[in-house]
């Protein structure tokens, strides 16, 4: 541990998340005690980083190790060490199986995903249409938009999708589900990503997953069967709740600034930017993630972290660092440049950014396009946040509406 035993150590999390509201200390912390210590409900303590220049080295620099974890008793939230497969490996382990993720989700396989994904969209808002508002935007739009896509991805069957989405909740869970629950939930993920290999080996579909298995039939020696199953559960199981949540969330942020979603109706090409700027300003997780231990002593923030010791990086206060963005609590759709931390960075950079990149921008573009007068139907402090995640996850999005364009 530091010499230094003067310092503070604070409870992390700063309290309970209020929807999409940052804990007003993390901009104190950022301005003058960028690394500042912190307990965990479990674990060992940690320096917690604010600043977007040490978060960025943390997620870069090799002397920080995220395997490590695996030997430590890690910080975290939930009770439960959660094995996260390609997240919890360095290189060279991480880079062979980094391999196969990337060929089943490159920018040319995702492109021509946006087709299909522009018309199930448009067909979600037909079946809108014919509704009376208010009507809640998870269920009718958000939620079968995702789950659509990424099961079109797999292969899974339509009779499977309910199941495949209640089963990757374990993914981002830390109290929401109890232990036992979690463990039945991952089990019955890796025993049907399992048997879908199989059946797609057998019956190759023109998708992400035969993408995968091909890469690891190619060179077996590269990846064992056992990993390709958990490779494909932990990149594609969090796609189907992260899209879902972010897409909610940005939506919200939309409905906060009624000007900016003007601006998207009337000028669809700013969709990208749009979704660059929110995943820089919408927070994300209810705390930190992804906690690495030095393998040497190594220099912060002006501080040393002796080896040993863990990191935690809110990368929602990063992306909210005045030395890097200029007025940061602002959305700005014209921002430019935007080097947002909302994939991370480094070798645990989002293997699906493409994929959520295109679905985000689809998604918005869509409802800015046709939904006239999209709002709230209760009042914001009425919305319910799940609880016991590790993201920040709406149980519903009551919106009510003027009128939806064919």
């Amino acid at each position: 541990m530091n010499d230094d035993k003067t310092l503070q150590v604070r409870s992390y999390p700063f309290g309970d998340p209020a929807g999409l509201e940052l804990h007003p200390l993390y901009a104190e912390l950022r301005e003058d005690e960028p690394l500042s210590r912190v307990q965990l409900p479990y674990g060992d303590e940690a320096w917690l980083a604010t600043r977007y220049a040490d978060i960025r080295k943390v997620m870069t620099d090799n002397t920080f190790s995220r395997a490590a974890t695996l030997h430590r008793d890690e910080p975290r939230i939930g009770e439960e060490v959660v094995d996260r497969g390609l997240l919890s490996m360095d290189p060279p382990d991480h880079t062979r199986l980094r391999r196969v993720a990337n060929a089943g989700l490159t920018p040319r396989q995702t492109e021509r995903l946006r087709p299909l994904t522009e018309r199930i969209a448009d067909e979600l808002l037909d079946e809108l249409s014919r509704k009376e508002s208010p009507a809640d935007l998870m269920a009718e739009f958000i939620n079968p938009l995702a789950v659509t896509v990424i099961c079109e991805l797999l292969g899974v069957p339509f009779e499977d999708r309910a199941d495949f989405q209640e089963w990757s909740q374990a993914v981002v869970s830390t109290t929401s589900l109890p232990p036992a629950k979690m463990n039945e939930y991952m089990g019955n993920l890796h025993a049907y990503m399992a048997k879908l290999v199989g059946i797609r080996r057998s019956e190759p579909t023109d998708g992400l997953l035969n993408g995968m298995i091909q890469a690891r039939d190619e060179a077996p020696e590269r990846l064992t069967e056992d990993e390709l199953v958990l490779v494909a559960v932990r990149l594609l199981a969090p796609g189907v709740q992260n899209t879902v949540l972010t897409l909610a969330n940005f939506v919200l942020v939309l409905m906060q600034h009624p000007k900016e979603l003007d601006r998207l109706r009337t000028d669809p090409g700013l969709a990208p930017a749009a979704v660059e700027e929110l995943l820089r300003y919408t927070p994300f997780h209810t705390s930190t993630m992804f906690p690495r231990y030095a393998t040497e002593d190594v220099e912060l923030g002006g501080t040393v972290v002796r080896a040993g010791e863990a990191v935690v990086g809110s990368i929602c206060a990063a992306n909210r660092d005045r030395d890097v963005f200029s007025s940061p609590e602002e959305l700005d759709f014209e921002r430019g440049p935007n080097p947002h931390l909302g994939f991370g960075l480094g070798a645990h950079f989002c293997p699906g950014a493409h994929l959520a990149r295109m679905q985000l921008q689809v998604a918005i573009a869509a409802l800015a396009r046709r939904v006239e007068g999209l709002r709230l139907a209760v009042p914001e402090e009425e919305l319910s946040w799940k609880e016991g995640m590790v993201v920040r996850w709406l149980d519903a999005l009551p919106v009510t509406w003027d009128r939806i364009s064919g």
